[in-house]
C-alpha cells in the first residue's frame, strides 16, 4: 500500500513500513512447566519423549531473536530440571533428557549468561565431577549431557578455597588412594579438548575458569603448559581427529593468552614451526591467526592514534595555564614528541615473526570503510529521507568518530551534514518532528570533541557552536522571543502598542499551535512592559493601547482551547493572566476574572501535567493580589472563604494531582487570603492520612509557604500568625514528614517528601529564630538536629547532601542563631565554620558524620542513618560508611563503658525496627560485618555476655520470617555470634541445626554452606574429634532434598555437636 501510494504522487515523504514479530514477553511459561514437569513419565518411550522435545524446541526457538524475554524465567526451569537430575531416584534416561533440555534453553539464550545460574558452591563440586566422571566420552546420543556438565564444572571452579581443602576428608576409599580434585578436573579438560564434538567448546571454557584459579596457576599452569605445546606439535591436519585435536589445543592456549606473556616466545617458536597458515584448514587457520594476535599484543605497549583526543586535567584553570605555556610549541610539539617516543621505544624482534604470519592472511579490503562511509553520506544527501534515516545517519556518524575510524581529513564532508541535522526540523500536520535527529547531532557533536584535537576541529567550531545553540534554544526560542520584545518595548512603545500588538493578537487566537503559543506569550510581555513604562509618565496601559486591544487581551481566554497542546496553551494563558494582573488592568468585578479563575482552578487539577507550574501559581497570587482586595491589605471575605474552602475541600479529592494543586495553591495564596484562617490551612494540609506521595510532598512545601506569610507573633492568635500555640503543632507535621519512607514501583519516594520536610524546617526555624526565639523548644530543636543528623547518613547522595548542608547551616546561623542546639560546641569543633565539606561524596561525609557516634544525644539517630548506608548495596557507599563506622568503633575497643551503650543503641535501633525491613535488612548486614570484623572482641571473653543473649532473642525473631533475604542476613549473622562464649554459642548452634531443616530449601543449602565456612573460621567451636565428619557431613549432603531425608543428617550433626535434637511440633486442630 504504502510502495502504490508513492507511486501515485502521494506520499513522497512517508515512512517505510516494515512489518516485524516483536514478542511482548515469555507467553509460553505455563506450556514449559508442563512439558519439564511431565519429563519423569516420558523419559522411557522414545517417540513421546521426542515428541516432547520436539514441542519444547520449537518454544525456545521463537525466542532466538529476543533470547532476554527468557531472563525472568531461567532460574526456574533450570531449577526444576536440576531437581531431576539431583533425585537419586532418577534413572539415566531421565538424566540425559533433562540435560537435552538445558542444552535447549543454554543454545537460545547464550551459554555466558546461562552457565551463571548453576549452582557452584563447595557442596557442588563432588557432585558434578562424579557425575562428569561417569560419563562416556564416545556416546555420540548424550553429548548435551557433557557439554552441560562441563559448564556447571567450570562454574564450581569459582568457589574462592583451595581445592586441596576438599581433598582432606578423601584421601583413601576402600583402602585405594584417591586422586585430587585438582588433578580430576584437569584430567576431564584435557580429555575433553580433543573430542571431536561440541562439549570440546565447553572444555575451553572449563579451561579458562580453571587454569586461571590461583591455586592451579601455581600448580599446574605449566604442565598444562608443556602439554598444550606437545599435542600441537605431534599433530597434524591430516586426518579428522588430529584436526580436532589440533583445534582443542588451540581454543586452550587462547583463552590463556592474558597468563602466558613469559611464555610467549616458546609458543610463536611452536606455532612458526606449525605453519598453521599453510593448512587447508579454515578453522585452524583462523584460530592460528587469532592466538599468534592476541600474543604480538603482548609484546607492544598500548598507542592511540596520533590525532586521537588526549584527555587534559580534570581542573580548568589548570588545563588553561597549559595552554597558554604550551600555545607557542603546539604546531611542532606533538610530532617531535611521537618522533622522540618512536626512537626511543624498541620494537621487540618477535614482532616481525608476529606480522609475518600475518602476511599471507591479509587480503585488500581496506575499502570497506570508503564503502560505509559513502552509504551514510546517501542517509543525508535526498530530500525524500525520512527523519529516521537522519537520525540514524547521525547515531553511525558518531560512532565512526568515536571509535576512531573517521579520518579528520573527513571532517570536510561531515561538518555540514551535522549542521543541517542540528536545525533539522520537518512540519507534519499540526505538529513537526526532528528532535531525535538534534539530540543525535548534539551526541556527533559531543563524540567529535571528544575523538579529535583541538586544531583538527578549529577550523569548524565557531559554525558547529553557533548551530548548537539554536538547537538547545529551539524549544524555549519563542519564549526567549517574547523577553526580547519585553525588553525592546522601551525602546519604541508606539510601535509595539499601535503596531505589534494588534499583529499579535489575531495570532494569539490562530489555528497553529506554535503560532497561538508564542503570540499569547509576545501579548502578555508587550502589555506588562508597557504598564512599568507607563509608571514613569503616570499612565495607565489602558491609556496607551487602543479599547481593541483591551477587549482582544480580555477575550483571548474564551477563543483559546487549551484542551489540544494544553501542556504549552495553559502555562501561556496563566502567564497572559498573570502579567495584565501586574499591569492592573481594569478588569476588577469583570466577569472576565471569573473565567480567569476557572481556568486557574481547571489547571490546578493537572498542574504537574503541564510545563511549568510556576505560572500557574504565579497567576493565582497575582490574580489575589489584584482584584481580590477589598481594600489594602484586607481581602474580599467572599472570595477569601471561597478559595480557601475550594481549596481544603481539593486536599481531600481522591485525585492525586488535584491534591497536589490545591495543596500548592494555598502555600501561593497572598497574605492577606489566609489572614484568620492559618488554623483552619495547617490543619487540613498536613496529609497525615493520604497515601500520595506527591500530595504530601506539596503539602509539606505550602505549609513552610503558609507559615512564612502569616509570620510569627509569640503571643499572637494561631488564626493569624506563627505563635507559642501552634508552633510546636507545626513542627509535629514536618518532623513526622522526615520519617516518610514510602516506596514503589519508581523507589523511595518518600525521599521527596523528606527533601521538602527539610527545607520547610530551614525555612521556618529562620522565621522563629529571627522573631521570636523563645518558642523553640529545646525538645523541638533537638528532634530537628537529630532527624537531619539521621538524614546526613543515609546511602543516598543528593538526600544526604540536601541534609548536611541544612545541618550546617543552621549550626553555623548567627543572624539569627538557633537556640537549644545539642552539643553545640563539640559540634563546632567537628565542623567548624570553615569546613568546606562535599556531603555528595561518601569519601567526605562520612568521616565526619560518624563523629557523631559520640555524642549520646545523636548516637541513635547518626548509627540509624548508618545502618542503610552500611548494610546497602551501593559499592562507594558501603566501602566509605562501613570504614569511617569500623574506624569509630577501634577508637573505642578500650573502652568498656562507650562501647557498651553502642551495642545498647545497637540493640535499641534492632528492637524499635524489628518488624521494619527498610531497616532490619540493612542492619543484619551491618552487623554481620561488626562480628567478622571483630568489633566486639572484647565482649567474646565473657561468658553469656548480655549483648549476645539479648541480640540472639531479637534474631530468634526474625527467624520466623518468609523473607529469603533476611533470613539468608540472620544466618550470616548467627554464624557471627558462634564467637561468643558459653551457654549462648550452644544456642546459636541449636538455631542453625534447626535453619538446616527449614521448609525453604534454599535456606538449608545457604545454613549448610555458612556452617561449612564458619567452623574453616572457627575452629575452636567444636571438639577436634568430630570436626572431619562434621565437615564431611555438612558439604557431601544434598540439603535440597525432602525434609524426611534430611532431618537423620541433621540430627546426626546434633548429636556430634552436643546440642539437643529440635522436636517437631505437631499442628494442634480445633
Amino acid at each position: 500500500m504504502a510502495l502504490s501510494d508513492a507511486d501515485n504522487g502521494e506520499g513522497g515523504e512517508s515512512d517505510a513500513i516494515v512489518t516485524a514479530c516483536v514478542l511482548g514477553g515469555f507467553s509460553e511459561s505455563s506450556e514449559t512447566r508442563v512439558l519439564i514437569s511431565s519429563l519423569p513419565e516420558v523419559h522411557g518411550d522414545t517417540v513421546t519423549s521426542e515428541s516432547t522435545t520436539q514441542r519444547f524446541l520449537v518454544i525456545m526457538n521463537r525466542y532466538q531473536e529476543q533470547p532476554h524475554l527468557l531472563d525472568p524465567h531461567l532460574e526456574w526451569m533450570l531449577n526444576m530440571i536440576l531437581d531431576f537430575i539431583r533425585s537419586e531416584k532418577s534413572p539415566p534416561s531421565l538424566v540425559h533428557l533433562c540435560f537435552k533440555f538445558l542444552y535447549i534453553i543454554c543454545k537460545v539464550r547464550g551459554y555466558k549468561i546461562f552457565m551463571q545460574l548453576f549452582p557452584h558452591e563447595v557442596a557442588d563440586v563432588e557432585p558434578v565431577l562424579d557425575l562428569m566422571s561417569r560419563q562416556d566420552p564416545k556416546d555420540s546420543e548424550t553429548w548435551e549431557t557433557r557439554y552441560m556438565l562441563l559448564l556447571w564444572l567450570s562454574m564450581t571452579c569459582l568457589i574462592p578455597f583451595d581445592l586441596s581443602r576438599l581433598d582432606g576428608h578423601l584421601e583413601s576409599e576402600g583402602g585405594k588412594a584417591r586422586e585430587p580434585t585438582m588433578d580430576r578436573i584437569l584430567a576431564i579438560a584435557k580429555s575433553y579438548l580433543v573430542v571431536s564434538d561440541s562439549p570440546r567448546d565447553a572444555a575451553s571454557v572449563l579451561v579458562s575458569k580453571f587454569m586461571t584459579r590461583p591455586d592451579v596457576k601455581q600448580k599446574r599452569l605449566g604442565d598444562f603448559l608443556d602439554w598444550s605445546l606437545t599435542t600441537i606439535s605431534q599433530t597434524n591436519d591430516q586426518s579428522m581427529r588430529d584436526i580436532m585435536v589440533l583445534d582443542g589445543a588451540l581454543q586452550s592456549l587462547l583463552v590463556l593468552h592474558a597468563r602466558l606473556s613469559v611464555c610467549t616466545p616458546t609458543i610463536l617458536q611452536c606455532l612458526e614451526q606449525k605453519r598453521l597458515s599453510e593448512s587447508s584448514q579454515a578453522m585452524l587457520r583462523k584460530l592460528g591467526v587469532k592466538l599468534i594476535q592476541r600474543l604480538g599484543l603482548t609484546f607492544l605497549k598500548p598507542r592511540l592514534a596520533a590525532w586521537r583526543y588526549q584527555r587534559g586535567s580534570r581542573s580548568l584553570a589548570a588545563n588553561l595555564s597549559m595552554s597558554q605555556s604550551a600555545s607557542t610549541t603546539d604546531a611542532v610539539s606533538p610530532d617531535v614528541e611521537a618522533q622522540e617516543q618512536e626512537e626511543d621505544y624498541d620494537i621487540p624482534e618477535e614482532v616481525e615473526t608476529v606480522i609475518g604470519e600475518f602476511l599471507p592472511h591479509l587480503s585488500l579490503k581496506s575499502l570497506s570503510l570508503n564503502v560505509i562511509f559513502f552509504d551514510l553520506c546517501c542517509c543525508f544527501s535526498s530530500f525524500q529521507e525520512t527523519d529516521n534515516a537522519w537520525h540514524g545517519g547521525c547515531l553511525a556518524l558518531a560512532e565512526l568518530g568515536r571509535r576512531g575510524l573517521l579520518l579528520p581529513s573527513r571532517l570536510t564532508d561531515v561538518v555540514p551534514l551535522i549542521i543541517k541535522s542540528l536545525t533539522y526540523e520537518e512540519k507534519r500536520g499540526a505538529c513537526s518532528v526532528g528532535s531525535n535527529v538534534r539530540d543525535a547531532a548534539c551526541y556527533v557533536c559531543w563524540s567529535f570533541a571528544r575523538a579529535y584535537e583541538p586544531k583538527e576541529l578549529k577550523p569548524f567550531v565557531t559554525q558547529i557552536c553557533t548551530e548548537n545553540v539554536i538547537s538547545c534554544l529551539f524549544v524555549v526560542i519563542r519564549e526567549l522571543a517574547t523577553k526580547a520584545l519585553h525588553n525592546l518595548t522601551p525602546q519604541a512603545p508606539d510601535y509595539m502598542a499601535t503596531t505589534v500588538l494588534p499583529q499579535l493578537l489575531p495570532m494569539a487566537v490562530g489555528i497553529d499551535l506554535h503560532s497561538r503559543h508564542g503570540a499569547i506569550l509576545a501579548c502578555a510581555e508587550i502589555t506588562h512592559a508597557l504598564y512599568k513604562l507607563g509608571l514613569q509618565t503616570n499612565r495607565t496601559v489602558v491609556d496607551m493601547i487602543s479599547s481593541e486591544c483591551v477587549d482582544a487581551l480580555k477575550n483571548i481566554h474564551q477563543m483559546v482551547r487549551v484542551g489540544f497542546g494544553g501542556e504549552l496553551m495553559r502555562p501561556a494563558m496563566c502567564g497572559l493572566i498573570e502579567k495584565l494582573s501586574l499591569s492592573k488592568m481594569p478588569f476588577k468585578n469583570d466577569p472576565v476574572i471569573t473565567g480567569w479563575q476557572w481556568l486557574i482552578d481547571d489547571t490546578i487539577k493537572s498542574l504537574h501535567l503541564v510545563s511549568s507550574g510556576v505560572a500557574v501559581v504565579s497567576a493565582l497570587s497575582a490574580l489575589c493580589e489584584e482584584y481580590y482586595q477589598a481594600q489594602a491589605g484586607q481581602a474580599d471575605s467572599q472570595m477569601q472563604n471561597v478559595l480557601v474552602s475550594q481549596y481544603i475541600e481539593g486536599l481531600k479529592s481522591p485525585q492525586m494531582l488535584t491534591r497536589c494543586g490545591s495543596a500548592l495553591a494555598l502555600g501561593c495564596l497572598p497574605r492577606f487570603m489566609i489572614h484568620s484562617k492559618l488554623k483552619q490551612v495547617c490543619l487540613n494540609v498536613s496529609q497525615k492520612e493520604g497515601s500520595f506521595t506527591e500530595a504530601r510532598r506539596d503539602a509539606v512545601r505550602a505549609i513552610a509557604q503558609v507559615c512564612v506569610k502569616a509570620g510569627v507573633c509569640a503571643n499572637g492568635s494561631p488564626d493569624s500568625a506563627l505563635c507559642l500555640e501552634n508552633v510546636a503543632e507545626v513542627y509535629g507535621t514536618l518532623l513526622e514528614s522526615m520519617n516518610d519512607y514510602t516506596t514503589d514501583s519508581r523507589g523511595d519516594v518518600g525521599a521527596w517528601v523528606r527533601e521538602a520536610a527539610m527545607t520547610s524546617l530551614m525555612d521556618v526555624t529562620t522565621l522563629v529564630a529571627s522573631n521570636a526565639p523563645e518558642i523553640l523548644s529545646p525538645d523541638v530543636v533537638n528532634r530537628m538536629m537529630c532527624c537531619l543528623a539521621q538524614q546526613a547518613a543515609e546511602k543516598i547522595d543528593r538526600y544526604r547532601a540536601h541534609a548536611g548542608n541544612i545541618f550546617l547551616r543552621l549550626l553555623h546561623s548567627t543572624k539569627p542563631a538557633v537556640p537549644h542546639i545539642p552539643h553545640q560546641e563539640e559540634l563546632l569543633s567537628i565542623f567548624p565554620t570553615t569546613t568546606s565539606l562535599n556531603w555528595n561524596a561518601p569519601s567526605q561525609a562520612f568521616q565526619y558524620i560518624t563523629q557523631l557516634l559520640r555524642l549520646p544525644q545523636y548516637q541513635y539517630h547518626t548509627l540509624l542513618g548508618l545502618t542503610v548506608s552500611v548494610g546497602g548495596i551501593t559499592e562507594s557507599t558501603v566501602h566509605f560508611s562501613s570504614q569511617s563506622l569500623f574506624d569509630y568503633l577501634k577508637g573505642i575497643q578500650d573502652n568498656n563503658a562507650a562501647l557498651a551503650q553502642f551495642g545498647d543503641t545497637l540493640l535499641s535501633i534492632f528492637r524499635d525496627n524489628l518488624r521494619n525491613d527498610r531497616v532490619t535488612i540493612p542492619f543484619l548486614k551491618m552487623l554481620n560485618q561488626m562480628l567478622a570484623n571483630s568489633c566486639f572482641e572484647i565482649f567474646t571473653t565473657e561468658e553469656n555476655h548480655q549483648f549476645c543473649v539479648d541480640l540472639l532473642a531479637l534474631c530468634k525473631e526474625l527467624k520466623k520470617s518468609k523473607d529469603i533475604s533476611k533470613l539468608r542476613a540472620c544466618i550470616a549473622v548467627f554464624c557471627g555470634l558462634i564467637q561468643f562464649q558459653g551457654e549462648v554459642r550452644k544456642k546459636v548452634l541449636s538455631q542453625l541445626l534447626m535453619l538446616l531443616c527449614h521448609s525453604f530449601p534454599v535456606i538449608r543449602k545457604t545454613t549448610a554452606s555458612q556452617m561449612y565456612e564458619m567452623l574453616l573460621t572457627y575452629d575452636d567451636v567444636i571438639d577436634p574429634e568430630v570436626l572431619d565428619d562434621v565437615m564431611t557431613l555438612l558439604s557431601d549432603t544434598n540439603w535440597e532434598g525432602d525434609l524426611a531425608t534430611v532431618r537423620p543428617h541433621r540430627n546426626q550433626l546434633c548429636d556430634w555437636l552436643g546440642v539437643p535434637r529440635p522436636q517437631v511440633v505437631a499442628k494442634v486442630t480445633i
